[in-house]
């Protein structure tokens, strides 16, 4: 499982250089979501850990480069339809809640083995539905000009990428052991469920409210307050694992350390990588975000949960957002037209 993780390092930057390279984004979206389709109907034949492993390896390589074409493709057509992104990214939390609703209910029903069949029919899906997307005409950039290398090395783009790996980080932490530590203090899988159901719902209603936040409030601010709340919530995480109702709380919490974290984020990743440069962009973002972060979140994390146990872990994964809130705090510096987003859809 963590090669998903590696390979987020790596594929999408491939894939973001072809599709800027080309000019072309659906095509390559096409292409990924086929060869994802095709790697993962391998699982069903697959014996033993290296062909599985080999599988796997394969399956990710395409699966990890998906989202971040799809998310450009959104991005561009966004800069010339006055769309707002968070209002389209919640769909992807909705389906999240339907696939466990259904898988809960198809586990039950026909066993672990359903859960192969409706992900091949998922990708199956994904493939066929790749093929109504529309190709967004690529607007030119003022960074157009720019090599790639260039873009990334200015001291903001460099203070983006550092803040966002360190939510990330936290974040790894939270999705691979939160279930497992709840689990050992005695909560049941249902409520587990419920915790879980809770976060994913709050982050639906940010994602809805996006316009109207941004409208009222600079880019940066809204990531400095989700980094503030962040470390509120690991924290809570950490010393009150023992009172629901705290745990509850600090799972409304997503809505602010994931949902308008994550969708402020790209709208400044979109101020930089833009034009020629904007599908590598939201490559490099997933890349070094979730990819560097979430890894180092999950094998960190494992290694100190094993070592220190689940309290101290998550009180100490409150640290990774703190310091992220002192480098965009002191290192971010965008213009008036970068801080409003807004200035992005005119």
């Amino acid at each position: 499982m963590s090669l998903f993780q590696i390979s987020r390092i790596f594929a999408p930057n491939f894939w973001g250089w072809l599709a800027d390279h080309t000019g072309k984004r659906a095509p390559w979206i096409k292409l990924t979501a086929f060869l994802g389709l095709c790697g993962f109907m391998g699982v069903f034949w697959a014996q033993g850990f290296f062909w599985m492993f080999f599988v796997m390896a394969a399956l990710s390589l395409f699966t990890s480069s998906t989202l971040p074409l799809a998310e450009s493709l959104t991005l561009a057509h966004l800069a010339t339809t006055n769309g707002h992104y968070g209002r389209i990214r919640m769909w992807g939390s909705l389906g999240f809640i339907v696939a466990a609703v259904v898988l809960g209910f198809m586990i039950d029903i026909a066993g672990i083995a359903s859960l192969l069949w409706f992900l091949l029919a998922v990708q199956l899906v994904l493939f066929l539905l790749s093929y109504s997307l529309p190709e967004p005409k690529i607007a030119s950039h003022a960074h157009d000009h720019f090599s790639i290398w260039q873009v990334i090395k200015q001291p903001n783009v460099i203070t983006l990428l550092v803040g966002c790996s360190l939510m990330v980080t936290a974040h790894g932490v939270l999705y691979n052991f939160y279930s497992i530590y709840l689990s050992e203090h005695g909560y049941s899988k249902g409520v587990i469920g419920l915790l879980w159901s809770i976060g994913v719902i709050c982050e639906i209603g940010v994602f809805m409210l996006m316009p109207v936040i941004m409208r009222r409030f600079t880019l940066k601010l809204i990531l400095l307050a989700s980094l503030l709340l962040a470390v509120v919530r690991f924290l809570l995480i950490g010393v009150a694992v023992d009172s629901l109702w705290l745990l509850l709380f600090a799972q409304t919490l997503h809505a602010a350390t994931f949902g308008s974290f994550h969708a402020a984020s790209v709208e400044v990743v979109t101020q930089f990588f833009n034009g020629r440069h904007q599908a590598k962009g939201q490559a490099i973002y997933n890349s070094v975000a979730y990819g560097v972060g979430g890894t180092i979140g999950g094998v960190a994390g494992g290694y100190a949960l094993q070592y220190l146990g689940g309290q101290v872990t998550f009180a100490m994964a409150a640290a990774f957002p703190l310091v992220g809130l002192a480098v965009i705090g002191f290192g971010l510096k965008l213009t008036n037209n970068q801080q409003n987003s807004q200035g992005m859809f005119r």
